[in-house]
C-alpha cells in the first residue's frame, strides 16, 4: 500500500481545500457550507508561509465556523515539525474545532516515515473539546501524559511508531475513547515497541468506552494477534483489526485457539502471510462475524514478511 491521494472526507465533512492565489487572493467559502478545511503549504515555502494561510483561512472561514482541519504539507515536513503551536496559539479562535488531522500528505508530498512530528500533550490540552485526532508520520512523535475527557477517535498512520509514544498513550487517560488504531510500523523505521508496550491495551482497564482497536501496519503481528488471544478488551470490542501486517499462521492459529471472537461485528485480517487453509477457517469458525483475509502476501525467498507501508 502507498499512501498515494489525499482524503475527500474527514470526521464526516467533504474535504475542502483553501487555499491563497495568486496576488494574494483568497479563494471564498460559500455562505454556510460545512467542511473539513485543508490547508497546506508548498515544499520551498517556509513557516510564515503557513501562518499566512491559516490566518487567512480563519479571517475567511471564520473560526468560529470550523469544526474539522486538515493540515497538510507545512512546508519542509521532513525538517521541521508541524506548527502545532501555530494551532494551540489560535484556540481562543477556534473554539468548534472538534476534528484535527495532522500531516495529511502523499508520498509525492513526502515519505509517511519522514514527516517529522511534534509533541501533542499541550495541543490536547489547549483542546479540550477536542473529539477526533489523526495524525500522520511518526518521526519525533511525542505524547506526554495527558488527560482529556472527550477525544473519542485517535489514529495514528506511521511506518514505525516509538515505544515512547505508546507509553506515553497509556500513561494517559481517555476515558471516551471508542476507536483507536495505531499502526506499529517496523523497527527499521523507529517501531521498537515490543508487545508489552501494548498491555495497558489490551487490558482496557484505562479505555472504558473503546469499541474499536486496530493495531495494524505491524512487523510484530503475530505476537500481538498471540496476546490478544487473552487479553481483557477483546470481549467487549465491536471490531478489532490487525491489517496491513506480517501475520503469520503462527499469530493466526493462536488468535483462533484463544478467546471466543464470535461477539465482533468486523474482523479485518487483509495483507496478511496466512496459508490460503488457515485464512478460510476464520470465515468458517466465525459466520456471523465480517471477516476480512483479502490480500495474501507471498513469504520472499530470504523468508522475510513485510507490512504493506514502512517508508
Amino acid at each position: 500500500m502507498t499512501i498515494g491521494s489525499n482524503v475527500t472526507t474527514f470526521a464526516g465533512l467533504p474535504v475542502r481545500r483553501f487555499e491563497v492565489g495568486p496576488r494574494g487572493r483568497r479563494d471564498s467559502p460559500r455562505r454556510g457550507e460545512k467542511a473539513a478545511w485543508r490547508i497546506g503549504v508548498g515544499y520551498d515555502d517556509g513557516p510564515q508561509d503557513f501562518a499566512d494561510t491559516l490566518d487567512a483561512l480563519l479571517d475567511s472561514v471564520g473560526a468560529h465556523n470550523i469544526t474539522a482541519l486538515v493540515i497538510g504539507a507545512w512546508g519542509e515536513p521532513h525538517d521541521s515539525g508541524p506548527p502545532l503551536n501555530l494551532l494551540t496559539a489560535a484556540r481562543d479562535r477556534l473554539t468548534e474545532l472538534r476534528a484535527l488531522f495532522v500531516g495529511e500528505m502523499t508520498y509525492e508530498e513526502c515519505e509517511i516515515s519522514w514527516i517529522n512530528q511534534g509533541e501533542y500533550a499541550p495541543l490536547l490540552g489547549a483542546f479540550p473539546a477536542l473529539e477526533v485526532l489523526h495524525i500522520r508520520g511518526a518521526d519525533g512523535l511525542g505524547l506526554a501524559p495527558v488527560r482529556h475527557r472527550r477525544l473519542r477517535e485517535l489514529c495514528v498512520e506511521s511506518g514505525g511508531l516509538p515505544a515512547s509514544f505508546i507509553r506515553g498513550f497509556t500513561d494517559s487517560s481517555f476515558p471516551a475513547l471508542a476507536d483507536l488504531e495505531l499502526w506499529l510500523g517496523t523497527r527499521e523505521y523507529g517501531g521498537d515497541a515490543v508487545v508489552d508496550d501494548l498491555a495497558p491495551i489490551m487490558t482496557g482497564t484505562e479505555l472504558p468506552a473503546l469499541k474499536r482497536l486496530a493495531l495494524r501496519n505491524a512487523e510484530i503481528a503475530d505476537d500481538v494477534a498471540t496476546a490478544l488471544a487473552a487479553a481483557p478488551v477483546v470481549a467487549r470490542l465491536e471490531s478489532l483489526d490487525l491489517s496491513m501486517g506480517a501475520l503469520s499462521d503462527a499469530g493466526a492459529e493462536a488468535l483462533l485457539l484463544g478467546q471466543p471472537l464470535t461477539h465482533l461485528r468486523s474482523l479485518d485480517l487483509s495483507h496478511h502471510f496466512m496459508s490460503p487453509e488457515l485464512a478460510a477457517r476464520f470465515a468458517e469458525e466465525l459466520p456471523g462475524v465480517r471477516v476480512d483475509v483479502s490480500d495474501e502476501q507471498d513469504i520472499d525467498e530470504g523468508g522475510f514478511r513485510y507490512v504493506s507501508v514502512a517508508e
